[in-house]
């Protein structure tokens, strides 16, 4: 794990450094405030921190306030480095953010100790992160196709009309449902039904641009948001969707099983306040008569 210490006395950071090498840590050294605190904004910055009190341009008590005012996603444990050991002074360096506080001479095991206290919270934290990190992919995420959920891609579509009315800029909406599914399930069973369906929303999510987006509306129908498209731009992502879907069969087990799609699209009125079932009805309608002409195909509103 890497730590930073922060002190502008060069033998105390050569001390320090030593010690954390024979501790298997990987010191980074900053020899002011102002080099800590740019260390400490970098993406890939120490988790932990060694901070003298009294340092040039930013000192230790100042750093820490920075930091927990400017917090970021991952957090810095700090202990504070000080000879003042009032406790008036413990109380200020606690107040100002640090998580610990050690004063100056101090022993080496007693350093350790700390360290290893501080390693311990940090790795918690990062558990504690990757813990909610999942809980929040599950609650927005379809666990068979790993596309948006229902719920997560309506508040998207919501989200996506409420900008483009702001901005007065065009927005498409697609609605995608997979050609005789029914017959898939029926023919080769559930489990090949499930594989089409992770496979087709693969092929599907790689086919669009970065900034759109995909869900699963409901068994094999699909939700697409395509925010600043044209009407010729929304021709070619439908093509390459489709082309996607029946250029490949489906591989399950030793059966090749042959897939495609019928969408429809609609889009936004300019300058309107659209609602979203109205536009999601739109689309669904154009879907529909993809289907009544001949499935494998797309329509659009006029």
């Amino acid at each position: 794990m890497r730590v930073l210490v922060a002190d502008d006395d060069s033998i105390s950071r050569m001390v320090v450094r030593n010690l954390l090498i024979k501790w298997g840590y990987e010191p980074v050294e900053a020899h002011d405030g102002n080099q800590a605190w740019e260390i400490l904004q970098a993406g890939d910055s120490p988790s932990l921190a060694l901070v003298d009190w009294m340092m040039p341009g930013i000192d230790g008590p100042e750093l820490c306030r920075r930091l927990r005012q400017f917090a970021q996603t991952d957090y810095h444990y700090v202990i504070l480095l000080t000879s003042r050991d009032s406790k008036e002074d413990l109380v200020d360096g606690l107040n100002a953010g640090a998580d610990d506080y050690i004063t100056k001479p101090y022993m080496a095991q007693e350093l350790e100790v700390r360290l290893r206290v501080g390693k311990r919270i940090v790795s918690l934290q990062q558990s504690l992160r990757e813990a909610l990190e999942a809980q929040r992919y599950q609650a927005q995420h379809d666990p068979l196709t790993g596309l948006l959920n229902h719920g997560e891609i309506l508040r998207i579509l919501d989200q996506e009309l409420q900008r483009a009315d702001r901005q007065g800029t065009s927005l498409a909406v697609m609605m995608g449902d997979l050609d005789h599914f029914k017959k898939v399930n029926d023919t080769y069973g559930h489990i090949a039904g499930d594989v089409v369906l992770a496979e087709v929303s693969e092929r599907m999510k790689n086919s669009l641009r970065l900034y759109d987006s995909i869900g699963r509306y409901g068994g094999e129908e699909f939700l697409l948001i395509l925010p600043g498209c044209s009407r010729d731009e929304a021709v070619l992502i439908a093509e390459r969707i489709m082309n996607s879907i029946r250029g490949n069969p489906v591989v399950f087990q030793t059966q090749d099983i042959a897939v495609t799609i019928s969408l429809g699209i609609a889009f936004n009125t300019s300058g309107a306040d659209e609602k979203m079932l109205d536009i999601i009805q739109a689309a669904d309608s154009a879907m529909y008569l993809a289907k009544q002409n001949g499935r494998d195909r797309f329509e659009m509103t006029s």
